[in-house]
């Protein structure tokens, strides 16, 4: 070949190089992303909660009724209601729900039966127990959700006076950005969620419309796996989709930490490196493993938290607006996202998001107390 004919096919291939670079780099959702995660990763140290409310009501009883006491979020959850519910001067029960619906309605049912003045529905929808709901309704108990429905707000039917959750959305959009901006626009992405929970659903859907709107980025798929029985299928899962897609798995996005608990030995098993290789990201609760693995760099890049200690105490102040006749307060905690660069000082010690922002005396002060 001619040496002018080289350098045309150098030239050529160079500049279709250049060209791809640029085609990727102008990609205005791989913009948006990194913009994205440089806010949501951002020290949350300032109050945005409520500043007045109701004195704190006297001498009530409540009952916590987890989804699941193995769930890092909804154990987490409980906890800030026990603790609130002491700092408050009410009585916490707490009940397991098992993981399972049936687990759901057995706890529900033994809630009802102590006529509390108050439940606090712990991690599970709260249409899936509409009956019991609405009995709890009819003998005058108020009724809270932790992660009840798939939006932040009061529920209508059953009637549940308001649900606590991060935005769902927002929560998407930090795990499905975090893998846009990390991969430079190039994920292959396969996404875990529960099509038992309404707001998993809204979450995983939220996560594949953007990673779709990325060019260089591929939805491999979204797998539907129980988290009730994530420990013991994920080995399975995880070999089966290794197998399947090979290298072209450099992403998973799951709603919940449960399901990377279960990976590991998978990944282990198949050599599959602890950084660099496949990148787990999850877009919920936060768990103490999860805190751990991505502080030591073990097969998980990121956590996308919610303040579960926060949230209980909120649940505990949002049941005290019932209480007195009051609406809720409306208050929901921007989106944050943790990993190994800030892990540090949005873990601490406790390995769980816990904002420095001064919510405890915030609540304290609210309450008279």
């Amino acid at each position: 070949m001619k040496k002018t004919a080289v350098l045309t096919v150098l030239i050529a291939v160079s500049t279709a190089s250049t060209l791809s670079v640029l085609a990727q780099g102008s990609d205005p959702v791989l913009t948006k992303a990194r913009a994205f995660i440089a806010t949501a990763a951002a020290r949350a140290n300032k109050w945005s909660g409520p500043t007045t409310g109701p004195k704190a009501a006297v001498g009530k009883t409540i009952v916590y009724v987890s989804s699941d006491q193995r769930n890092g979020g909804a154990q987490g959850v409980g906890a800030g209601v026990e603790e609130a519910g002491k700092t408050i001067g009410w009585t916490v029960r707490v009940l397991d729900g098992r993981g399972t619906v049936s687990g759901h309605a057995d706890a529900l049912g033994q809630a009802i039966a102590l006529k509390p003045a108050a439940i606090v529905l712990g991690g599970f929808d709260a249409a899936e127990q509409a009956d019991l709901l609405e009995q709890a309704d009819k003998a005058g108990i108020v009724v809270v959700g932790w992660h009840a429905g798939a939006a932040a707000g009061p529920i209508a039917s059953p009637k549940v006076f308001t649900n606590i959750t991060t935005s769902a959305t927002a929560t998407a959009e930090a795990a499905a950005y975090y893998a846009i901006a990390k991969s430079n626009g190039k994920a292959g992405v396969v996404i875990f969620t529960d099509s038992a929970y309404a707001i998993a659903l809204a979450k995983s859907d939220a996560m594949a419309n953007i990673i779709k709107q990325c060019r260089g980025c591929t939805v491999l798929e979204t797998r539907v796996q129980s988290l009730g029985s994530a420990t013991k299928d994920m080995p399975t899962v995880t070999a089966s989709l290794l197998q399947k897609y090979g290298q072209k798995w450099t992403y998973s996005l799951g709603i919940n930490d449960l399901y990377f608990d279960g990976m590991l030995p998978a990944l282990t098993a198949a050599g599959v490196k602890p950084v660099g290789q496949l990148a787990n990201i999850s877009a919920g609760d936060g768990s103490q493993s999860a805190y751990q693995r991505v502080r030591t760099g073990q097969y998980q890049d990121a956590t996308i938290p919610e303040p579960i200690t926060l949230q209980g105490w909120q649940l505990v102040d949002e049941l005290n607006r019932a209480f007195a006749g009051q609406k809720p307060s409306g208050f929901s905690i921007p989106v944050h996202i943790v990993t190994k660069a800030n892990v540090a000082f949005d873990g601490g010690a406790k390995d769980s998001f816990d904002p420095q922002n001064g919510y405890r005396d915030q609540y304290r002060k609210i309450w008279g107390k």
